[in-house]
């Protein structure tokens, strides 16, 4: 009786932490979701004009095929970014599989680009080599995204990201820095911005976000992975989170 009791509290458990992490990524989608949308509206303008443009130029095949040119660029900027948006939205298998994280960074950064842009953000990317691990790719997405999403809200003025992607061969660590120019997290609330329910803070104004579970999911998620997260931050100046998973056998 007592082993399938703990069986039962081990099954309930596992099934509340898929959950966590489901609301947790929705979380993460909505906060982008205004941004996303506006950026449809903007490629659907274009399609538009060029496409009225196009019908207007009877006999000027020039400028029928510059407005041709400028649909399907919109067009394939549209697909790019529901193709993301689903496989994130889809990508919930638990299975790992030898992963090119740098491919994770770039898709991650589709989703984002919008909303960072909007804010005054400035992305960098350094890839100085592109690491292979066997992970869950969904859920080190779902990782990238939070931090992304966090270190934007950090610079309420806009700032400088800087997205970093290295291998240690020392440690057989794949190393993931995401790097920010925001206000910084005082050194008392440092150890204790990883613990579930923990935030300094408000939900936006769509109400995302301050609920205090993001960066406790991510650590979750990582040491899954047997993988390890730490923080470095200067108040005033900015923060580096450092995601550190281990690299193809």
């Amino acid at each position: 009786m007592i082993g399938e009791d703990v069986m039962a509290q081990n099954a309930e458990t596992e099934q509340l932490r898929e959950q966590l992490l489901r609301a947790q990524r929705l979380s993460s989608m909505g906060a982008l979701a205004s941004s996303v949308a506006h950026e449809f509206n903007n490629i659907l303008t274009t399609i538009i004009n060029y496409a009225k443009l196009g019908l207007g130029a009877e006999g000027d095949n020039r400028a029928r095929s510059e407005a041709l040119g400028k649909i399907l660029k919109g067009s394939q900027r549209a697909a790019t970014i529901v193709n993301s948006m689903l496989g994130f939205a889809r990508n919930q298998a638990h299975q790992r599989e030898l992963t090119d994280l740098a491919k994770l960074v770039e898709e991650v950064l589709i989703l984002t680009e919008k909303d960072l842009s909007k804010h005054h953000v400035q992305v960098e990317k350094r890839f100085h080599e592109r690491p292979q691990a066997l992970v869950v790719p969904g859920q080190i997405e779902q990782i990238l995204l939070n931090l992304i999403i966090n270190a934007r809200q950090a610079m309420p003025r806009g700032g400088h990201l800087r997205l970093e992607l290295r291998e240690n061969r020392l440690t057989h660590m794949a190393e993931i820095r995401v790097t920010d120019t925001g206000i910084g997290i005082p050194p008392d609330q440092l150890r204790l911005i990883f613990e579930p329910f923990y935030t300094t803070k408000q939900p936006d104004e769509n109400g995302h976000g301050g609920n205090g579970l993001g960066l406790s999911v991510c650590r979750q998620i990582v040491e899954q992975h047997h993988g390890r997260i730490r923080v470095e931050s200067v108040v005033g100046k900015g923060s580096t989170f450092t995601v550190k998973l281990p690299l193809e056998n």
